[in-house]
């Protein structure tokens, strides 16, 4: 059976090598003996799919992608391109965009991860009033919510583009929403995503936040100031292969209760997929509050990524 190659993004600068960012697991994908090419992610990004790939041998086989986050439109393209090289991508184009956008998995991980309501965009334009509105009521009307798009948060503004302190208040979700928006621009993935704030355990024993983000006075963003604690669970085939803290504060050591995720992973049938977890602040348990597709989820620095990348390329 022939052995998974992985697919790095290029160095803008310097081609012929792996971009600086994913370049250590590029290295010890090569002491472990595995195979690795690499692609043009800024071609990717502008459509070019084929020229993207120009580098990656024709007739390959089984494939994995780590790398930067692409459009789902834009997988779409590049697993297209790759297929017709005589490549297999492990992870589908459909796989891909359910993992990936949060309409994709809410579904399947509703009540294990906070309510959410979302309003489709084809474009860079905020949601009116009335489909505002609509949403709110959706979301139960009332109460704290954070805003971010299929994908990401802009955390870091806080109180200008993410955190909305009450949902009633619809001209402060209307100037959140359109702020959000704006700062996103040609960046929006898919739409706008209501999502119900809860309080998570904090390094330093206060609430935090959804998302991992700063708390609701913007107060700081690393775990000495009170990030909110993370797990991220890779998965592979339904099996969590790798537990560590998040990208975002890889100092933490976390143990996070898996208790009924592998049933959810499952059910959402992707074969590489992430999940970040947090702790309620009130004792109640841990939560989903983020999934991912492995193959453009960040791996916290220092991490030991051996088992990650040996359990990719014997899949």
């Amino acid at each position: 059976m022939p052995v998974p190659s992985i697919l790095f993004p290029a160095d803008p600068l310097n081609p012929r090598r792996p971009d600086p960012h994913f370049a250590w697991e590029a290295r010890i994908l090569r002491e472990l003996g595995g195979e690795h090419h690499l692609v043009d992610h800024d071609a990717l990004l502008a459509g070019q799919a084929e020229e993207a790939i120009r580098r990656v041998p024709r007739g390959i086989g089984p494939l994995w992608y780590r790398g930067w986050m692409l459009p789902s439109a834009r997988y779409a393209e590049f697993t297209a391109a790759l297929t017709a090289r005589g490549g297999n991508p492990l992870t589908s184009a459909p796989g891909y965009a359910a993992a990936h956008e949060l309409p994709g998995w809410y579904s399947v991980f509703e009540g294990a991860t906070p309510s959410s309501v979302w309003i489709p965009s084809d474009g860079s334009a905020a949601p009116g009033p009335e489909e505002l509105a609509a949403a709110v009521a959706r979301l139960g009307g009332s109460g704290p919510a954070i805003v971010k798009d299929y994908v990401k948060s802009r955390k870091h503004e806080w109180l200008e583009a993410c955190y909305v302190p009450e949902l009633a208040d619809l001209a402060a979700v209307g100037r959140v929403v359109g702020r959000f928006v704006e700062l996103q621009g040609e960046f929006l993935a898919g739409g706008v995503v209501l999502r119900r704030y809860e309080e998570f355990e904090r390094a330093a024993g206060e609430a935090g936040c959804t998302d991992g983000a700063p708390d609701c006075t913007g107060g700081g963003s690393d775990g000495a100031d009170g990030r909110a604690v993370e797990a991220r669970v890779w998965w592979l085939d339904g099996r969590p292969i790798m537990v560590g803290p998040h990208p975002d504060d890889p100092r933490q050591q976390v143990e996070p209760d898996l208790t009924g995720v592998p049933a959810l992973v499952r059910r959402l049938g992707c074969r590489f997929v992430t999940t970040d977890l947090a702790s309620r602040a009130d004792g109640s348990g841990w939560r989903v509050v983020e999934v991912g597709d492995g193959q453009v989820s960040d791996l916290p620095r220092g991490i030991d990524a051996a088992g990650l990348l040996t359990s990719l390329i014997t899949a």
